[in-house]
């Protein structure tokens, strides 16, 4: 069962094209454009293709990857009988907390060499999926996970990836993303490289059924600020605009639908999709700055990463929008909160406006400060984001000033 969904229209914003790339004379694009995405399986009941996807790419003996939650809905069972139908013994690791810390991915690795495993299969959330990865990558490449922190720092093929994501947001089913927590210096390290899509991601909205409502609302909020911020970036293109404009809108008219009624399919199948399609643009795209900041409060606290996006994304619209209105006044547009005749900065801050509305409605705090941020932890909160990958494609510029600033308005 996929969901049809009609395409949201995207419309042009000054300064930077937003459905259509700078051209040559003759029409057509100038500038070469990459696409990554695993080979996608999507629909109820798809769950028995991770065990033929895991031999197919030559699993006999596969780390599966999981969490405690997983195996005490009984989706871990579930799964390792497909693999036994097709004569595959999976090897369990789940010792996970939320927001995969750097000694877990080594204890993940040693595992992983000590039981004699090959291909490695994801089954639960974000943190599940970044964990599997970053076991992928000291399998293949050695050292320790901190050392691969930034841009293709990990050069050596990682053993084949099959992943099933259980919440409808993270994106990392089929991102080129792995986000680990460095717990010596209390902050979250980015690692990106095109070798980090999974090979195949297969994705059943069953598995979002059990997720705990606050779970569902974060990881909601999370897929909500990837389609935003791929959309505004400075690294968007044609092939990645109606992904993010798409996952969008399914957010904002499904996420409290599922909180509301968790068992309600068509709304999980299309929270899945816009999950998926969310992270198909924000891998290619790249994201921006509420993504730089939440990184580094959810280091620091070790708190749920979309629950700290939905309180910082409201002001990163508005800090953005001054310096460009256009592309967030077609998201409005888009939505439906925005006249189209209306000036684009009132339309961007009627979308910032819609979107803390939205936060407030699944039960996120009204600030970082009831997060535990302290105005003590600002300046370090700043300085380590400037850090970040994802501030390079903001679309607008900032400093650490201004950084700071945009922590303090959303304490």
């Amino acid at each position: 069962m996929i969901a049809q969904f009609a395409q949201p229209e995207a419309t042009g914003a000054s300064g930077v094209s937003l459905s259509v790339p700078t051209t040559r004379g003759d029409g057509l694009p100038s500038r070469l454009l990459k696409f990554h995405a695993p080979e996608i399986v999507f629909g109820l009941d798809s769950m028995a293709e991770a065990a033929h996807a895991a031999l197919r790419l030559g699993g006999l003996r596969p780390l599966l990857v999981t969490d405690p939650g997983l195996i005490e809905a009984g989706w871990v069972d579930e799964l390792v009988v497909h693999l036994r139908g097709q004569g595959v013994q999976a090897q369990v690791w789940s010792a996970l907390t939320p927001n995969p810390k750097d000694h877990e991915i080594t204890a993940g690795h040693e595992f992983y060499r000590s039981r004699g495993c090959d291909v490695l299969i994801a089954l639960g959330g974000g943190s599940v999926i970044d964990a599997a990865k970053g076991i992928a990558i000291l399998a293949a490449n050695g050292g320790d996970i901190l050392d691969y922190a930034g841009v293709d720092k990990a050069t050596m093929p990682i053993p084949p990836l099959v992943v099933l994501p259980s919440t409808s947001g993270t994106g990392a089913d089929v991102s080129q993303f792995c986000i680990v927590t460095d717990t010596t210096r209390n902050t979250k390290i980015t690692i990106l490289g095109r070798a980090l899509v999974p090979d195949i991601t297969v994705i059943d909205p069953r598995l979002l059924t059990t997720m705990p409502e606050w779970l569902n609302a974060a990881t909601g909020l999370d897929a909500l600020t990837h389609g935003i911020e791929a959309f505004v970036s400075l690294g968007h293109n044609q092939l990645t605009d109606h992904h993010a404009l798409r996952s969008v809108v399914m957010v904002t008219e499904n996420l409290v639908t599922t909180i509301e009624r968790p068992q309600d399919m068509p709304a999980r199948v299309l929270m899945a999709q816009a999950a998926l399609e969310a992270g198909l643009a924000f891998t290619n795209a790249i994201l921006g700055a509420a993504h730089a900041m939440s990184h580094q409060v959810g280091g620091l606290l070790d708190l749920p990463h979309g629950v700290i996006n939905g309180v910082l994304l409201p002001h990163v619209v508005r800090f953005n929008a001054e310096a460009d209105p256009a592309p967030f006044a077609t998201i409005a547009a888009c939505l439906g909160i925005a006249d189209k005749r209306a000036p684009d900065l009132e339309s961007a801050l009627a979308l910032a406006d819609r979107l803390q509305d939205l936060a407030r409605q699944v039960g996120v705090p009204r600030g970082l400060a009831e997060l535990g941020v302290r105005e003590d932890d600002v300046p370090v909160l700043a300085r380590n984001a400037m850090a970040d990958a994802c501030l390079t494609t903001n679309p607008r510029a900032a400093d650490e000033a201004q950084l700071r600033a945009l922590f303090r308005a959303a304490l």
